[in-house]
């Protein structure tokens, strides 16, 4: 739902009425993820998608059906050798769907109104629901921010409030989507109960050192990705907005003086492009010691050696070495700035994924790799809660 939080907000600002369906867990080649979202207003705009067009007509029926009686639905899809006919994904994989109306008067929409206006101003906070259990406490909701504090409750067990609570906000500190399991009682206590965690955190920063043309190319490609791009360059000249427009920030400064100034998190990616050693050096000798997502640096394989002794000397241990990716990138036979971005671009994502990189033709790989969330089936249910 949260994926969508910007085009919400302005149905609720709006005082309109909306169903939203979440894919809340997914098994097999399913092509959407946990959180993606499909929402429907009582004039029948749709926006969103939960799966690619495979059964966007089927949720969309049901989203007008909760517009309209007001009951919270969970319903799976997938594949059906049975019924050739049956309302499936035919990329095969198997989608769990919840659908929650949110009107004016109804339990949620203070809390997913609020959920809504934070995410969509770029706010961290998670949102969680119950997505099977109780009837009663179907599709009820709780915000949790990044400090602890939480709005709304489930109307249960006071104790479910706060041990959701945390559990959310250890999602929320991860920035992942997925499902827990949990008692009504909070703990293991009470009837089963499956929480649907969602997470809206700020875009991941890319940051990008060295001025050179191919650091515009992958300041284009870091934007596609939805990365936050900061360049860097203590060359004036050459750090300009005129050069780099698509850009988020432009900072004139030595690398490894910005990088002890700055916030990173794990989901931060590094790119070192200056390829000269006077700026290299201080800079990754610093960069391998943070608690980064990924740290590569361009270069020959002759710069990537002599780059190596020359960090070994100012006492950087082989272990924080094995974290360099270098010379960046993946083999692609890249020769443009373009076609290099390309490269150090796929290299991210494989490393955020799990991918390994190669073809998929003739591998026995999967196609959907994701290292960072965590999704279960709804304990027990496989057809509809109404």
């Amino acid at each position: 739902m949260l994926d969508i939080a910007e085009e919400l907000h302005r149905w609720v600002e709006q005082g309109r009425d909306f169903a939203v369906a979440t894919v809340v867990a997914v098994g097999g080649s399913a092509p959407r993820q946990p959180g993606a979202a499909l929402a429907v207003d009582a004039d029948g705009t749709a926006i969103g998608s939960v799966s690619g067009g495979c059964v966007e007509g089927a949720v969309y029926e049901m989203c007008q059906q909760a517009l309209q009686d007001g009951e919270t639905v969970l319903e799976r899809f997938g594949y059906s050798d049975e019924d050739a006919f049956a309302v499936g994904l035919t990329c095969g994989g198997v989608i769990d769907i919840l659908v929650t109306p949110v009107r004016a008067g109804d339990p949620s929409r203070p809390v997913l109104a609020t959920a809504l206006r934070a995410a969509a101003g770029g706010e961290a906070a998670a949102v969680a629901r119950i997505v099977s259990g109780p009837r009663e406490l179907l599709g009820r909701a709780t915000l949790v921010r990044p400090d602890g504090s939480y709005d709304g409750g489930f109307g249960a067990h006071p104790e479910l409030d706060r041990t959701v609570a945390a559990e959310a906000g250890a999602f929320l500190d991860a920035g992942r989507t997925g499902t827990l399991e949990i008692g009504e009682q909070g703990s293991r206590c009470g009837a089963p109960l499956t929480v649907l965690v969602e997470s809206s955190v700020p875009p991941p920063r890319m940051i990008v050192f060295g001025a050179i043309d191919f650091a515009s190319a992958l300041v284009r490609i870091g934007k596609f990705l939805n990365y936050h791009v900061t360049v860097c360059d203590a060359r004036p000249v050459f750090a300009t907005k005129a050069r780099f427009p698509e850009a988020d920030e432009i900072v004139v400064e030595w690398p490894h003086k910005y990088l002890e100034r700055t916030e990173v998190d794990a989901r931060t990616v590094l790119c070192v492009l200056t390829h000269d050693a006077k700026f290299d050096v201080p800079l990754l000798r610093l960069a391998l010691r943070l608690p980064v997502a990924y740290v590569g640096a361009m270069g020959s394989r002759r710069t990537h050696l002599d780059r190596n002794d020359r960090l070994r000397e100012v006492g950087v241990t082989e272990l924080e070495l094995a974290r360099l990716r270098s010379p960046i990138g993946l083999d692609l036979g890249a020769r443009t700035p373009e076609e290099t971005a390309l490269s150090i671009a796929s290299e991210i994502v494989a490393n955020r994924r799990g991918g390994s990189g190669v073809s998929l033709t003739g591998a026995h790989t999967p196609i959907h790799h994701d290292a960072t969330s965590t999704s279960s089936s709804p304990a027990g249910r496989i057809g509809s809660v109404a």
